[in-house]
């Protein structure tokens, strides 16, 4: 449970199943500075945790989160949250039957649920499933939190909430529909203008789609000390590591090489009465920022990258998100 007290936030209330297993997918998210697990969806007030296993409430096992739309859209929620279902399973998720692990997304407001309709109809079009797609849109009343221990049980009990997650079958089956798909890119077929327009915030078109630039040491990763990987924030291909991550004094964060060179495009820019080569993501054509000599051995470059164009995933996200090849870096 992440929680930064802003009062400029919005929420978010989805049901997957295991809310144990959903809770960590949306912590890892920047933008995203609170994460709850509860209870929603059915009558009983102040329900426990006995009461909703029972399956006689209406209740949902279900999570809810607080986030910064400044820093991350509903839209890109929406695409986390069917990446850690089966939307298929009308009785349940994985080896949890019942009516409380079952799937739905409780919309907030008309713009939530008009959303989340575009978000489930786009699935459905894309043929990735064979059986019809039966996760409910529904209308948010109210959330009751769980109890203590509920919350951050992926954090307090690491060992148990590892062992649950694999052999209830869950993460095997979102690694084999996810994983490959993730992280291959020769298919990719970027969003239309309007789509990433609703897709990304404002800093984040500038950049990526008008070649801008972000103010230097008042962006997101320039001081990020974190162990991850830095993505492409359209398509999510992998673009740095913090393992080649430096403090290069000039605000905004810089790498000394690419964590995969084949998804780095260059060519020269003269605009501002400059000569420089820019840097681009080669799939989603996202103008990342430049390159330079300055930097640090053995390259001796500094890739200079806007933070609007980039999404960083912790080492502890990157199987859950598909980046699983990429732990070695961070293991001693």
């Amino acid at each position: 449970m992440k929680n930064s007290g802003s009062k400029e936030l919005e929420t978010a209330t989805f049901a997957g199943g295991c809310f144990w297993c959903m809770e960590p997918p949306f912590e890892a998210l920047d933008g995203v500075e609170e994460v709850i697990v509860g209870y929603t969806g059915g009558d009983v007030e102040n329900p426990t945790y006995e009461e909703v296993s029972s399956g006689e409430t209406g209740h949902y096992e279900a999570i809810q989160i607080r986030y910064n739309p400044e820093k991350i859209s509903y839209e890109k929620l929406l695409e986390v949250y069917w990446k850690q279902i089966d939307p298929t399973d009308g009785g349940g998720q994985f080896v949890d039957r019942g009516s409380q692990y079952r799937t739905a997304i409780f919309y907030h407001n008309q713009i939530q649920r008009e959303l989340a309709q575009e978000s489930k109809l786009e699935l459905e079009k894309s043929g990735k499933y064979d059986k019809p797609i039966v996760t409910q849109i529904l209308p948010y009343t109210k959330f009751y939190v769980a109890e203590d221990y509920h919350q951050d049980y992926y954090k307090k009990n690491a060992v148990s909430y590892e062992f649950y997650r694999q052999s209830s079958g869950r993460g095997e089956y979102l690694k084999e529909k996810w994983s490959l798909q993730e992280n291959s890119y020769d298919n990719y077929e970027k969003p239309s203008d309007d789509e990433l327009r609703k897709i990304l915030t404002p800093l984040q078109y500038e950049v990526t789609q008008e070649n801008g630039t972000e103010l230097p040491f008042n962006n997101q990763y320039w001081n990020n000390k974190e162990d991850g990987i830095y993505v492409d924030i359209v398509s999510g291909e992998p673009l740095f590591s913090s393992t080649d991550k430096f403090q290069s004094g000039t605000g905004w964060p810089s790498f000394s090489k690419p964590l995969e060179p084949g998804n780095i495009v260059t060519r020269e820019d003269r605009n501002h009465g400059m000569i420089r080569i820019e840097v681009r993501s080669k799939h989603a054509d996202s103008h990342l920022g430049h390159v330079f000599d300055d930097g640090p051995a053995p390259t001796g470059k500094r890739y200079c990258v806007n933070s609007a164009a980039l999404r960083f995933i912790p080492k502890e996200a990157l199987e859950e998100e598909g980046y699983e090849q990429y732990k070695y870096l961070f293991e001693k």
